[in-house]
């Protein structure tokens, strides 16, 4: 499989569904629009080392899948050179944006995480999640997915666990479990660089008990999925990014945080990796 391009990745943000908003006003265009395309750059900018010969080593790697050539933010992380070689990509990612590159890092260590979960879930419960896993896995590296993770929930009144909110949606949830699927409901907050992702996996926040089942949950779902709104986060330099100049010097770099919010949204059974194994969720936080 070819490691993919700048105009690859760019092309791709341009065919999702517009469902980002900001100051009121839906964004038509992640890649153009002055309070997205900063976040956008700055991953773009990790294809171009991708195919760069004097940084394809750091941002390219061989799949323990296919033996194939694949963006090293699709890979798995199998020893501790791996664990390294991370490191030393999000370092050089600072120095080439000064920025967070949310899409290839927390989505990246969320599958490595949820690699080790589902296979001691699916040995205690006789389940197939990390089959699932890693089919999502094979086209994740096949088509150089950008990745989002989101792990932060809006939470409510923190003195109580998710069950007994006042209003359940302050935590993301397994609303209904269908044959071929699951509904989920909630929020997820501050969530970086949703703006410049693809797909997003979700995960539980916090490790939960039995009566708080329903919000064990980790999936992943793309970024344009039907029932998701995302909202940007307001930030200081939003004004000066909003002009065509400014009394200081805008970067073509940044990152942005979104407020994701999911109206019953059907998650196929294929992207689901833990539903409602509670005592399971703790082990994302500790692996």
């Amino acid at each position: 499989m070819a490691v993919k391009t700048r105009e690859e990745y760019l092309a791709a943000l341009k065919k999702m569904r517009p469902n980002i908003y900001k100051f009121g006003e839906l964004i038509e265009d992640v890649t153009t629009h002055p309070a997205t395309k900063r976040t956008v750059e700055s991953h773009a900018r990790c294809f171009d080392a991708a195919n760069d010969a004097d940084l394809e080593k750091m941002y390219t790697t061989t799949s323990m899948f296919t033996g194939e050539k694949i963006q090293r933010w699709n890979c798995m992380m199998q020893d501790h050179g791996s664990l390294i070689q991370n490191m030393r990509f999000k370092r050089q990612n600072y120095r080439r944006t000064g920025s967070c590159t949310g899409a290839v890092c927390v989505g990246w260590n969320a599958m490595n995480v949820m690699w080790a979960v589902t296979e001691d879930m699916d040995a205690e419960y006789g389940t197939n999640y990390k089959e699932r896993l890693k089919n999502w896995i094979l086209n994740a590296q096949k088509e150089g997915l950008t990745v989002a993770g989101a792990l932060t929930d809006a939470k409510g009144d923190r003195s109580k666990p998710p069950s007994q909110q006042d209003d359940p949606d302050t935590n993301l949830h397994v609303k209904e479990v269908r044959e071929d699927g699951i509904v989920i409901r909630g929020a997820k907050l501050m969530i970086c660089g949703t703006a410049a992702a693809q797909e997003i996996f979700l995960l539980p926040g916090s490790g939960y008990k039995e009566p708080d089942a329903d919000y064990a949950l980790a999936c992943v779902v793309p970024r344009d999925i039907e029932g998701l709104t995302i909202v940007e986060s307001r930030h200081p330099s939003d004004n000066s990014e909003l002009e065509e100049s400014a009394d200081v010097e805008v970067p073509d770099t940044g990152i942005t945080q979104g407020w994701l919010l999911f109206d019953d949204v059907f998650v196929h059974n294929e992207r689901v990796f833990m539903c409602r194994e509670a005592k399971y969720s703790g082990k994302v936080i500790q692996y």
